[in-house]
């Protein structure tokens, strides 16, 4: 396992390393090249272009768990059981504490879910486990704001927190004034959860997933990593309006390479927009055996080399607790790279002006 994580991580921190470099002026977005929708991208996603340093946040609370740069990067995991099966849910979430998950997942779809979640919580706490607990959120509002009586950490779906109660397949948004329209919904839908968690200092995941982007972003922005990144700023600028900065982002997807360009993109604009929140690593549906932890360690690995990523749940068709000795694994290596320590251990990329390439492209390299 160490082998085949390390291998992985070998490969992609060679090809992560020319790609730490500002854009050429002709390929920055704003160019007729990238027909970029959004606000004007900066240069700079991570802290250093040569060496892996953490890149620097703020502190989000989950229960006992604390999560950003000045605290271990904490593993997480998600049950596989029916959650209305509360016995069979507790079972589950101990065994995967016990193989060392910091924080632990579990699908609320309906009330019925929420109501066993209550349950789930005190049936844990009883037996002496504080583990917090993350309730993944779909199309559910609502729901949302019954399971935070419960649980520390509610992750919301910007792509159907909204659009699953409200259609906007029949609109064509051709301008941001357009697009910006249908943001009152949104916040109709929103605020509630957010002074929710305000109140009872539950944490958020705002959590994009490409698989999943609302049919008011595919509309304006397209299937980009650039929609992924401008569906979650468009939350966290509502939990920012209610005074609410408790949260950290997620950008996945299936494809590491899509999942990279837009965890890099929105380091970008938090750069940019003087952000600091911390940010959940992670590849979605990675699969299983070999082929699931090979690409997780080159998503994941890749950011923690660029210095981003401050939790991360490693994603396999396996039995939950089966994900935490990978997940560690990569966890150790992003901490050891960081180490100020490393520097003497590793070769530094010499400072260097980047004239081929774009970090928020994915195009092939040219001489």
């Amino acid at each position: 396992m160490r082998a085949l994580l390390s291998a992985a991580l070998v490969a992609l921190s060679a090809s992560s390393a020319r790609a730490l470099a500002p854009r050429p002026a002709s390929l920055r977005r704003g160019s007729a090249l990238l027909m970029s929708k959004g606000p004007p991208l900066g240069d700079k996603y991570c802290v250093d272009l040569s060496r892996t340093v953490r890149r620097k946040t703020s502190t989000v609370t989950a229960g006992p768990v604390k999560i950003g740069s000045d605290h271990p990067i904490a593993l997480q995991t998600m049950t596989t059981t029916d959650t209305k099966d509360v016995q069979a849910s507790v079972d589950q979430i101990m065994k995967c504490h016990d193989m060392g998950a910091d924080l632990v997942r579990l699908t609320v779809q309906g009330r019925k879910e929420a109501e066993a979640a209550m349950k789930i919580r005190e049936s844990l706490f009883q037996k002496g486990y504080d583990v917090p607990l993350v309730a993944d959120i779909h199309f559910q509002p609502k729901v949302a704001l019954m399971v935070a009586d419960a649980f520390e950490k509610i992750r919301v779906n910007p792509g159907n927190f909204a659009d699953g109660t409200k259609s906007f397949e029949e609109m064509v948004y051709e301008n941001m004034d357009d697009f910006q329209a249908e943001r009152p919904h949104i916040e109709e839908l929103f605020i509630p959860l957010v002074e929710k968690c305000k109140r009872l200092n539950r944490a958020m995941r705002i959590g994009t997933n490409h698989g999943s982007l609302s049919a008011r972003v595919m509309s304006f922005y397209g299937d980009t990593p650039e929609g992924m990144v401008e569906s979650a700023i468009e939350f966290a600028e509502i939990c920012r309006d209610q005074d609410y900065h408790n949260f950290v982002f997620s950008m996945k997807a299936s494809n590491p390479v899509v999942m990279v360009q837009a965890y890099r993109r929105l380091a970008a604009r938090m750069y940019d927009l003087d952000w600091n929140y911390p940010l959940h690593l992670g590849v979605t549906e990675a699969g299983e055996g070999e082929d699931g932890r090979m690409k997780s360690a080159i998503g994941i690995g890749t950011l923690l080399q660029d210095g981003l990523g401050d939790t991360i749940r490693v994603s396999l068709t396996e039995d939950p607790e089966l994900e935490l000795a990978p997940c560690r694994e990569l966890a150790r290596l992003g901490t050891v790279a960081a180490a100020p320590e490393s520097e003497s251990r590793y070769t530094i990329v010499p400072p260097f002006s980047e004239t081929k390439r774009d970090f928020a492209q994915f195009e092939r390299r040219k001489g």
